[in-house]
């Protein structure tokens, strides 16, 4: 039994990298479809839906009272603005810091990897980036985070390292497909006029590459993209890596590796999530509501994270305990 600072530096670590990669994913998606959309949206109804996803809203209006929010502004707050820590720079600092604490639990290879795309980063970051060069920067996190991860499936042990490090990286990966999933369906359900437009299929297009789903639901259907077909596959899908059932299922696998009971308040609570996904199809997903239904899971998983950091994070003081 490993000590609790041990256990969520491991948690924190892969949740961290998973929200750099995850915020540095939806930039990339809207800086090259800002460039390709046939139709034009103003700046503001292209970005502001970014700072909802991420959860930034209150912080920007806070740093910019005027309101006005543009493709820099949203860029940098995002990306590496000390003020705000979950930036890609504030996250990535935080995992290499975790990293550093759990060196003996990682392979060499995962920390040298971390440890050098941290110190590049950090360097990289000091000036500002304009939007010209960020699509760059932000395909080099995504080959960074992707080498950890895949070093991290080579070389670490199945135990409980393993295990934790997996929840904190898939419960930050539900997360935020569900966020990515509400923002752009709310986005585009208000107007029926615009559906089967070029800037709806746009928009459509947008969110599945966000997930990096684009062509593998290509393939999974044949008939175009409908929002009904979207909603099964970003949340129905077990195939799919980054759908919610998918991650559920993940978590139930990594938790097996950690917990100590058969029932606990933490496996209360991943159940809690299991049943809000099962025995529901994406149609009575889309007529009961499709943003309750999301938030309904938001809330769910929020109090999976508050158990499982009062059971495990909390309560062991002492190898054990």
């Amino acid at each position: 039994m490993m000590l609790s600072r041990i256990a969520e530096s491991l948690y924190w670590m892969a949740r961290q990298l998973e929200r750099a990669d995850n915020t540095a994913r939806v930039l990339d998606i809207n800086l090259i479809h800002m460039l390709e959309a046939d139709e034009g949206l103003t700046e503001e109804m292209q970005w502001k839906p970014l700072l909802t996803i991420v959860g930034a809203d209150d912080g920007y209006e806070a740093l910019y009272p005027d309101g006005r929010v543009t493709v820099q502004r949203v860029i940098h707050l995002l990306t590496q603005d000390p003020r705000n820590s979950g930036s890609i720079h504030g996250s990535l600092r935080m995992a290499r810091e975790n990293a550093r604490v759990v060196r003996d639990r990682i392979s060499n290879a995962m920390w040298e990897t971390l440890n050098d795309f941290w110190l590049k980063t950090d360097a990289h970051l000091q000036a500002t980036l304009p939007p010209w060069r960020a699509a760059e920067f932000y395909d080099s996190i995504h080959r960074e985070v992707a080498t950890f991860f895949g070093l991290a499936q080579g070389t670490m042990m199945r135990g409980e390292a393993y295990g934790f490090a997996s929840l904190g990286s898939l419960q930050e990966r539900a997360d935020m497909s569900t966020r990515i999933l509400d923002a752009r369906y709310h986005l585009l359900l208000p107007d029926p006029s615009m559906v089967g437009s070029p800037l709806d299929y746009y928009q459509w297009r947008a969110l599945l590459k966000s997930l990096s789903g684009f062509d593998a639901y290509r393939r999974q259907y044949q008939s175009g993209i409908r929002p009904i077909d979207v909603v099964e596959f970003v949340i129905l899908n077990p195939d799919f890596p980054r759908s919610l059932i998918y991650c559920i299922h993940g978590m139930e696998r990594a938790l097996e590796r950690v917990e100590r009971k058969a029932e606990t308040p933490v496996t209360i609570k991943l159940q809690a999530l299991r049943r809000h996904l099962t025995g529901i199809g994406a149609g009575e997903i889309l007529e009961q509501g499709l943003h309750e239904y999301l938030d309904a899971f938001l809330a769910r998983l929020a109090e999976f994270g508050a158990a499982l950091q009062a059971d495990y994070f909390d309560a062991y003081l002492e190898d054990g305990q």
